[in-house]
């Protein structure tokens, strides 16, 4: 039986609350027994860092990460799944990114979440760019390639 969960994609600048977006998946469901989210945030590297710029191209970027998000509800019996990536600019001890996966059981929501941390790190279509809290640019942020063997660990023979 085909999965008729419809994920809930978004990539957007303004910040975004964890506890509601929770609520918003799992208001009025008896049928999810486990919701697992990762939510990530900036850092400061230390001081070094004041902001973080992260640049994608509208519609692309939305596009890739239902891509992924198709494939983890393929993967594992999801009840539900929320994506939430921003853009711009975005200081230390900000929201970056969230994953609220949510299945009957914890296992498939542990994996298909793990699963679409792996590829948004290493696959989704965002450049960063650092600023420094000295006042300098501190560059474009290269992958790297612990992110890409996390995700590579996800490959079927047939991908």
């Amino acid at each position: 039986m085909a999965s008729t969960v419809v994920p809930s994609i978004r990539v957007q600048r303004e910040d975004f609350d964890v506890a509601a977006e929770i609520a918003a998946l799992t208001e009025g469901r008896a049928d999810i027994g486990a919701v697992v989210t990762f939510s990530g945030l900036c850092r400061d590297e230390q001081g070094a860092l004041a902001a973080l710029e992260l640049e994608h191209y509208p519609g692309m970027a939305e596009a890739e990460i239902g891509r992924i998000a198709t494939e983890a509800i393929g993967r594992w019996p999801l009840q539900g799944l929320t994506v939430v990536h921003r853009h711009g600019k975005i200081a230390p001890g900000e929201n970056i990114v969230l994953v609220v996966a949510a299945s009957a059981h914890r296992q498939a929501a542990f994996e298909a979440a793990n699963f679409l941390m792996d590829y948004l790190k290493s696959r989704a279509p965002f450049w960063k760019k650092e600023h420094r809290a000295d006042g300098s640019e501190g560059g474009w942020v290269e992958a790297k390639e612990a992110d890409d063997e996390a995700a590579d660990r996800w490959k079927t023979p047939d991908k």
